[in-house]
């Protein structure tokens, strides 16, 4: 039967769903490479268009996109199927990419991330719906490691790859190459995602919802990422911005009780694990996202290391973590008592966490290389087990939406903590025990780094309260 009948249920051979596989690993690793490649390369296009004021909403803006659109992204997906969804996120990546290459100017530039990030909010997270599709909450953990590699992979050799491609070609190079990515991408989801079973139902698109929640997250994004940079916290263009977010807020909650078909479905949110499950992802990955950013400028400003050496210090973290998220895959769905493993890592994590928050000030280079793989291997034990506990408790025909409300969750909250570690390491920098550098502090790395242990901490709790409910071996 093709994939593209509603309610396909045919079952997949191991070969077929590792085609299917290979069909979304390329927009999984474009989606995560974006996320970094620009970093490195961000001081050599300021000097370009001579701006280097507005540099930060290069990030920003994208950030801003991706994660406003991605609940759309899900309903979309239960709508029409993952094949068109991704279809649609390919095509606006690459558009954005083209406008982004041959911008003129710095605001050209920064419409283009808008339009990028568009794209690729729909990227990652439809990839990661199709492995709920290809395989059930049992048999998840033979395919998860290959999403695990392609995703951590590609992130931490983004600023490598920016950095290289600034120096040493152009850095409208980052963009270029994203069109022949994008046109195999569109080929393999074209051919490839054809046996992809379909479990989609007819459903209504609430154009209402996805508005309210886009501007709400919008507005509160702007908020964070302006106040204390562009405004004052308490300023009027601030504070306006808070409110109006509340204010959408609001009205957003009020139309998931009242509209036809929610944008997120209430069966997910009236669901204790699939909440507990969103919680422990979002309150795990959040601050992983902060120590990926703050990391190499803690190294450079305190331990005193070169930018490439401070780069290459970090990568530890991503590849402890990458492994280790790939074996508790593998072994997670085999154990009847599945959570005791990713319990001792991340307390493992946590413990990682404090004593580098201890030893800030006069940290040698190879017990932070050991912390980095405590914490890495720890948490990497989290992922897995959240993924699947979520997909255990929600309905195959909402599982597009219930990956989208993750990753959106997810998303919102890594950057209110990026905002929140921006204020804790630059509070009191003038007098720090004696010790300051530039603008950065020991003491300020130190609140960053408690910070961190506090939020696996509340996903560790969310953890020890999920229910250990037998994985299904088929979707439902």
């Amino acid at each position: 039967m093709d994939a593209g009948t509603p309610s396909s249920h045919n079952t997949l051979t191991h070969r077929e769903t590792l085609i299917v596989v290979l069909g979304v690993l390329l927009p999984v690793f474009m989606g995560s490479l974006d996320n970094t490649i620009l970093a490195s390369a961000l001081p050599t296009i300021g000097r370009e268009y001579n701006d280097v004021h507005n540099l930060p909403w290069l990030v920003t803006a994208y950030l801003i996109a991706n994660t406003s659109i991605t609940a759309l992204y899900g309903k979309i997906s239960d709508i029409r199927g993952r094949r068109f969804t991704l279809m649609i996120a390919i095509s606006l990546y690459m558009i954005g990419s083209i406008v982004c290459a041959l911008a003129p100017n710095m605001f050209v530039l920064i419409l283009g991330r808008v339009l990028h990030g568009l794209g690729g909010g729909g990227l990652t997270s439809t990839g990661m719906v199709v492995l709920g599709d290809i395989a059930a909450p049992k048999d998840r953990g033979k395919y998860y490691g290959y999403f695990s590699v392609t995703y951590t992979t590609a992130g931490a050799c983004g600023p490598a790859l920016g950095g290289a491609i600034a120096e040493y070609l152009h850095w409208s190079v980052i963009f270029w190459m994203n069109i022949p990515l994008g046109l195999i991408a569109m080929g393999l989801t074209l051919t490839l995602l054809r046996r992809l079973p379909r479990h989609d139902r007819p459903h209504k698109l609430d154009f209402l919802g996805a508005a309210l929640v886009m501007a709400a997250s919008s507005s509160f994004m702007l908020a964070l990422s302006m106040g204390g940079v562009n405004y004052p916290w308490l300023s009027a263009p601030i504070l306006g911005l808070f409110a109006a977010a509340l204010i959408l807020g609001i009205a957003f909650i009020v139309r998931l009780r009242t509209a036809p078909e929610p944008l997120i479905p209430l069966s997910i949110l009236n669901d204790r694990e699939a909440r507990l499950s969103v919680a422990a992802n979002a309150f795990g990955w959040a601050p992983i996202v902060g120590l990926h950013i703050f990391l190499p400028i803690y190294l450079q400003n305190i331990v005193g290391m070169q930018p490439a050496s401070a780069g290459l210090a970090v990568l530890t973290l991503a590849v402890t973590l990458n492994i280790s998220a790939g074996i508790t895959g593998t072994i997670l769905p085999t154990r009847k008592h599945y959570k005791r493993i990713p319990i001792a890592g991340l307390s493992v994590a946590i413990v990682g966490v404090l004593i580098l928050a201890w030893r800030a000030k006069d940290v040698a280079l190879w017990e932070f290389e050991l912390l980095l793989f405590l914490i890495g291997c720890g948490f990497g034990c989290m992922p897995p087990l959240a993924a699947t506990a979520l997909q255990n408790n929600v309905s195959i025909h909402t599982f597009g939406s219930a990956v989208a409300t993750m990753q959106f969750v997810r998303n919102l909250l890594a950057t209110m903590l990026v905002a929140i570690f921006g204020v804790l390491v630059l509070t009191g920098a003038d007098v720090v025990g004696g010790k300051a550098v530039g603008q950065y502090s020991v003491d300020g790395f130190v609140r960053v780094f408690l910070a961190v242990a506090a939020s696996f901490s509340i996903s560790l709790a969310a953890i020890l309260l999920l229910r250990e409910k037998p994985l299904l071996e088929t979707h439902v």
